[in-house]
């Protein structure tokens, strides 16, 4: 029998866009109208936020463990979290969680090591571009990285929280990254990680010049692959 995966959701366009691309990849491996069980918990984005905006990761380790806990109540063999930024937690929770996780960065790290890219353009919150967790990943699989100027970093983070996370899609934003894209390429990154899950849903690999690395589409992938483990 397939896994039963457990989707720790946090923002709800993410979330939604990991969650249909199991159930519409799955059928190819496993037959039509297939797809492993899933179970998906999430608490209010808003809860999320009142903790990141004060620095408090621990809060935010303690909301992915009450979804985990509820999720292993609900029957999953393993968890999930279609969310780059809340990663940032991911040390505390692993130290206490009740079930096995896969882990967004550490997949897109792994598709960029298959793929042979070099140096990434990291996208995504502020909280994503700016601390430790891409870094270090990329580091541990020699990878090297660069990140946004100051201004088109905030020009990102802004376009995250006031349109994509509320399913709002700009053709003028798509503009917005467009350009950074360019710019990252110019200074020698070999492909674009959208490190938001959301910015898949605006930025596609046909609108940018780079190379994508899709996270949300190549975390549910992953957990596919995990569900249908032998």
């Amino acid at each position: 029998m397939p896994k039963h995966i457990g989707i720790v959701a946090c923002s709800a366009e993410g979330a939604a866009l990991c969650y249909r691309t199991i159930c519409a990849e799955a059928p190819a491996l496993m037959g039509r109208h297939t797809h492993p069980e899933i179970s998906m918990h999430t608490h209010p984005l808003g809860l999320y936020m009142e903790c990141i905006y004060r620095d408090d990761w621990a809060g935010v380790a303690e909301l992915m463990l009450s979804s985990a806990a509820k999720l292993k109540a609900c029957g999953a063999d393993f968890l999930l979290s279609p969310d780059n930024t809340i990663h940032r937690a991911f040390p505390l929770v692993a130290e206490r969680t009740p079930l096995p996780w896969l882990h967004i960065v550490k997949e897109v790290a792994e598709e960029a090591r298959r793929r042979g890219f070099k140096s990434l353009a990291i996208t995504g919150t502020r909280y994503t571009m700016e601390g430790p967790t891409y870094p270090e990943i990329l580091a541990e699989c020699g990878i090297e990285h660069r990140i946004p100027t100051p201004l088109d970093r905030g020009r990102i983070n802004t376009i995250i929280f006031d349109e994509l996370v509320n399913g709002i899609f700009r053709s003028e934003s798509l503009g917005v990254f467009q350009g950074v894209i360019e710019r990252m390429k110019a200074e020698g990154c070999d492909a674009v990680v959208l490190g938001c899950t959301e910015i898949p849903l605006l930025v596609t690999p046909e609108t940018s010049s780079l190379p994508i690395l899709d996270s949300t589409r190549l975390l549910a992938r992953a957990a596919l692959r995990r569900a249908l483990e032998a």
